[in-house]
C-alpha cells in the first residue's frame, strides 16, 4: 500500500485546487478529459496521493502533467518499474507522477504527485474513454463518479484501498467545471442530469451535435450523471476504425478495428409468455448506511417482488452486513402461507448489521442445491463498496453456469466495478438507483429481464470479403435479453480484394426456436473518432485475460507457471501498445529538468473527497439536495432537463443562500436529534396498500381495507357487485381497473401484479364481464375497456 500521511489535525491545505472536465460523447461512447490543478501552498516540497473513481470499465488513455509552460507526457510502463521510477525521481529532489489503478477494484485509481515545490501549481490531465450504458427509458448513461466512501474492508484482510474523507458536512476544497459536446449520425432528442445544467445549444439544424455545460456551484455531494437521448437508440449500428501506420505490423493497434452494437428483438409471441418457474433469491445490504430512507425504499420493492412472483416458485430473502442471516435454510415454494410470513420479517427488517462484506453470502447461496428445472436468479441490493471486489467477481463468474445475477447500485456511493461486474458475471443486468430516483420501476424491469426465457446456443458469424479475416476481441455473448444492448469488438487483418461491406450474424435458441439477427456494415473507417474504439477494444481483452489469470494463479496455486508469466507479458504488452492502464502497468511522468536539494523529509498529504452528507435527511423533510424545483408538467425531480427553450427558475443571491443555509440544517443533523424531533410518519401510499392486499394467487378479496384504498366504504363496493360475479372476482375486477384508470404512469411496477390478477380472472370461467367493466369504471370514475384489462 503506498504510505501517505493524513491531514493534520490543524486542517493544513491541500494541494488540489480545481478540477475541470471535457467530455465527448460520440453516438454511445464518450471520451472524457480531466484537468486536475495543483498549488502547493506548504512551506516545504511537498508529496500528494489523489484517490479517486472512474467509471467500471473506463480505458485510461492518457496522462500528462503541465508545470508552468513545461509539459511532461507520462508513458505506460511495467507496474513494478514504474514504482521504482517515481520513488527514485523523488528521492532526487525531481517532480513525478504516476497514475496506477488498484489492485483490487479497477473504478478506483491513486495519483501520487511527487515533490511540488513550495508555491509550485502543476496541472495534471488524465484522458480516458467509456462506453455509455442504455437505460430502462432508453437514455444513455455518462456518469462522473464524484463520491468516493471507504471500501469496507473484511476482518482479517490488509487494508488496500483508502480514502481520506473531508469531515463533517463542510465542502472539499476543491472546485469543479464539466463542459459536454454530443454527436451522433441520429439526432439528439434532449439531455436529462442529476444536476443542473446551463442551456442545451444544437450545433446543427439537424440536431447532430449539441453542447452543454454543468453550472457553477456543484457540491459533490453527488455523482454528475448525463442522460443522453436519440431517435431511434435501439438500432444496431457497427463503427469501423482505422489504425496506427507507424504501430508494429499485426498488431491490434495497426489494424482496424470494429465495434458492433446489437440490440436483440424477440418474436412477440415468445416474449407474450413469461416464464412461471425459477428459484428467486433476493440478497439485501442491511448495513448501517443503508438506514432511513434506503432500507424503507428496499421493503417496498421487496413486497412490489413478492407479490409479482409467480405461484410454484421458490424463493429466500438474505441480509447482510459483516455478518449474514436468511429467511429460510433453503428457498421455499411460493403460496399464501410463505408469502404472508415472509412479508412479517421484511417488515422488521432494519439497516443494523454492520459493514458491507458480500462474499460470504453469496459462498452460502452457491452451496445450496439448485432446484430442477427452476433456474436461479440473484437479485443483489446494496449501496457500498466492497475491498475484494475482484475476489467477488470470481466467485460469480465461476458460478454463472447455475444462476443469472441481477445487480442494484443504490446511491451515489456504490461501486460501479462491483455492480456492473456481478451482472456481466453473472449474466444478468445491472441498475443504479441515485439520488431521488425510485427503486421499484428499474427492479421490476429487472424482473421482467429474469422473467424471459433464457437464451442459449448463442453464435456469431462473420462475413468478410476474400483477404479479411475477423479475430473476436470480446468474452463470448452469453446472455441475450429484448431491447438490451450487446457489444463485440474484433479485430480485423488483411486487406479487401474487392468487396466493401461486412456481416456478422448472431443466431440463438429461445424456447427452442431458432433466430436470426443480422447486420451489414461498411468496412470504411469512420472518421473522427480517434483511437476510442482501439483502446475500448484493448481494455475489454485486457480485461478478459486479467480474469483468466486470475482464475489460472488458483489453480496452479503457489505455483506461478510459465503460463501465468505469459499472460502477465501478454497483458503488459497490450497496455503498454495501447496505451491503456492494466493491474500491472502503470502511468509514469518524470520532470528530469527539475532537480531540486530537498531539505528536510518530503510533507505528505491525502486529498479528500467528499463522502455522504452526515445523515439521510429525515423521512418527510426536504431532500438534502435538489438539483431544482420541479417545473409543473416536466419531467420528474429525479433529473434536472437540459433546458432547450424553456429555462430553469432563477434565485436571486439572498435566495440562494437562504435555500443553502437550509439544505445544510437539515443535512447535517445527528441521529440524535432525529429520534428527539421525529417527523410524523408519512401518509401511506394507497398503491403500495393495495399491492400488500394481494393474494398469492393473485385475486383480492373484497372487504373495508380495500374499499379504503378506492376511497370508497365497503357498502359502497358491495351494493354495486354484479350478482354474476362472486366477491373476490368482483373486488379483483374493480383493482385492475383503478390501477389502469388511476396509476398508468407506474404500469412498470405492477405489470405482474396485473398479470396475475388476470389471468386468475380468466381461471374462473365467469363468461361476459363487460357489464362488470362498466360498472366498475363508473364506481370508480375511471375509463378503461376489457381489453386493455387483458382479461
Amino acid at each position: 500500500m503506498l504510505k501517505c500521511g493524513l491531514l493534520s489535525k490543524k486542517n493544513e491545505p491541500v494541494p488540489l485546487k480545481s478540477i475541470s472536465v471535457e467530455v465527448r460523447v460520440q453516438d454511445h461512447v464518450a471520451t472524457v478529459s480531466s484537468t486536475l490543478q495543483y498549488v502547493n501552498e506548504e512551506e516545504r516540497p511537498l508529496e500528494a496521493l489523489f484517490v479517486f473513481p472512474l467509471p467500471a470499465d473506463a480505458a485510461v488513455c492518457h496522462f500528462s502533467a503541465k508545470i508552468g509552460e513545461q509539459e511532461i507526457v507520462a508513458e505506460v510502463q511495467e507496474r513494478e518499474t514504474a514504482r521504482d521510477r517515481y520513488d527514485d525521481a523523488v528521492s532526487s529532489g525531481q517532480q513525478a507522477f504516476l497514475l496506477e489503478e488498484s489492485k483490487e477494484s479497477p473504478d478506483v485509481f491513486r495519483l501520487s504527485v511527487g515533490c511540488l515545490s513550495p508555491g509550485q501549481s502543476a496541472a495534471v490531465t488524465i484522458i480516458y474513454v467509456t462506453e455509455l450504458a442504455v437505460q430502462a427509458d432508453h437514455s444513455l448513461r455518462f456518469c462522473l463518479p464524484a463520491v468516493l466512501n471507504p471500501r469496507y474492508t473484511p476482518a482479517g484482510s490488509a487494508a488496500g484501498i483508502v480514502s481520506e474523507i473531508s469531515s463533517g458536512c463542510g465542502s472539499v476544497p476543491y472546485t469543479l467545471t464539466l463542459s459536454v459536446h454530443v454527436s451522433s449520425p441520429k439526432p439528439i432528442s434532449k439531455l436529462e442530469s442529476s444536476c443542473t445544467l446551463d442551456p442545451l445549444v444544437f450545433l446543427h439544424s439537424d440536431h447532430t451535435q449539441a453542447t452543454v455545460n454543468l453550472s457553477p456551484g456543484h457540491m459533490f455531494d453527488k455523482d454528475v450523471e448525463l442522460f443522453v437521448f436519440y431517435q431511434d437508440t435501439h438500432q444496431p449500428s457497427a463503427i469501423v476504425e482505422a489504425g496506427v501506420a507507424t504501430a508494429p505490423s499485426g498488431s491490434l493497434m495497426r489494424d482496424p478495428v470494429v465495434m458492433i452494437s446489437l440490440y436483440p428483438e424477440f418474436p412477440e409471441e415468445v416474449m407474450s409468455s413469461l416464464a412461471t418457474q425459477g428459484e428467486f433469491v433476493f440478497v439485501i445490504d442491511r448495513s448501517g448506511s443503508m438506514s432511513n430512507t434506503r432500507i424503507e425504499s428496499a421493503k417496498d420493492t421487496l413486497l412490489l417482488l413478492l407479490k409479482s412472483l409467480p405461484m410454484g416458485c421458490y424463493f429466500n430473502i438474505y441480509g447482510f452486513g459483516s455478518r449474514f442471516e436468511f429467511f429460510y435454510p433453503q428457498s421455499v415454494e411460493y403460496n399464501q402461507d410463505t408469502m404472508d410470513q415472509t412479508l412479517k420479517r421484511v417488515k422488521e427488517m432494519k439497516a443494523d448489521m454492520g459493514g458491507t462484506e458480500i462474499l460470504q453470502p453469496l459462498k452460502h447461496i452457491y452451496r445450496q442445491p439448485c432446484y430442477p428445472d427452476h433456474p436461479r436468479q440473484l437479485f443483489i441490493f446494496t449501496d457500498g463498496e466492497v475491498f475484494n471486489t475482484k475476489e467477488v467477481l470470481d466467485l460469480v463468474k465461476h458460478h454463472a453456469h447455475s444462476h443469472r445475477c441481477f445487480s442494484f447500485g443504490i446511491g451515489e456511493g456504490a461501486s460501479t466495478t462491483l455492480i456492473t461486474g456481478m451482472a456481466r458475471e453473472g449474466s444478468g443486468h445491472a441498475q443504479f438507483i441515485t439520488g431521488t430516483d425510485r427503486m421499484q420501476p428499474k427492479v421490476m424491469q429487472s424482473l421482467r429481464f429474469a422473467l424471459q426465457p433464457a437464451v442459449v446456443n448463442i453464435s456469431v458469424d462473420w462475413t468478410l470479403p476474400d483477404g479479411i479475416t475477423v479475430s473476436t476481441l470480446s468474452p463470448p455473448i452469453n446472455v441475450l435479453f429484448q431491447g438490451q444492448r450487446s457489444l463485440i469488438y474484433a479485430h480485423l487483418k488483411g486487406e479487401s480484394s474487392g468487396g466493401s461491406e461486412g456481416t456478422v450474424t448472431v443466431k440463438y435458441s429461445l424456447k427452442d426456436q431458432p433466430v436470426t439477427n443480422q447486420l451489414h456494415f461498411c468496412l470504411k473507417p469512420t472518421e473522427e473518432t480517434g483511437l476510442a474504439v482501439h483502446r475500448l477494444a484493448a481494455r475489454t481483452l485486457i480485461r478478459s485475460l486479467e480474469q483468466e489469470e486470475r482464475s489460472g494463479d488458483k489453480v496452479v496455486f503457489g505455483i506461478r507457471s510459465n503460463i501465468m508469466d505469459k499472460m502477465k507479458s501478454r497483458i503488459v504488452e497490450l497496455s503498454v501498445q495501447a496505451g491503456v492502464s492494466s493491474v500491472h502497468t502503470a502511468f509514469i511522468a518524470i520532470n528530469k529538468d527539475s532537480r531540486q536539494t530537498v531539505k528536510g523529509p518530503l510533507l505528505q498529504r491525502r486529498v479528500p473527497t467528499q463522502a455522504r452528507r452526515c445523515v439521510a435527511p429525515i423521512r418527510g423533510s426536504l431532500p438534502a439536495r435538489q438539483c431544482a424545483p420541479p417545473i409543473p408538467g416536466s419531467l420528474p425531480a429525479r433529473r434536472c432537463v437540459a433546458p432547450i427553450p424553456r429555462s430553469l427558475p432563477v434565485y436571486s443571491d439572498e435566495e440562494r443562500d437562504v435555500i443553502s443555509k437550509t439544505e445544510a440544517a437539515l443535512s447535517c443533523q445527528t441521529e440524535s436529534v432525529g429520534k428527539k424531533r421525529a417527523a410524523p410518519d408519512p401518509p401511506k401510499d394507497p398503491f403500495l396498500q393495495l399491492v400488500s392486499l394481494q393474494k398469492a394467487s393473485g385475486c383480492w378479496e373484497l372487504d373495508a381495507t380495500l374499499a379504503d384504498v378506492f376511497g370508497k366504504t365497503e357498502d359502497e363496493l358491495t351494493n354495486q357487485k354484479p350478482a354474476q360475479v362472486d366477491g373476490s372476482v368482483w373486488a379483483t375486477l374493480l383493482a385492475l381497473i383503478w390501477l389502469y384508470g388511476c396509476k398508468i404512469e407506474q404500469q412498470v411496477e405492477w405489470q405482474f401484479v396485473a398479470m396475475k390478477a388476470a389471468s386468475w380472472i380468466g381461471s374462473q370461467k365467469v363468461g361476459d364481464l363487460s357489464q362488470c367493466v362498466c360498472v366498475g369504471n363508473a364506481l370508480l370514475g375511471c375509463h378503461v375497456t376489457k381489453q386493455t384489462l387483458g382479461i
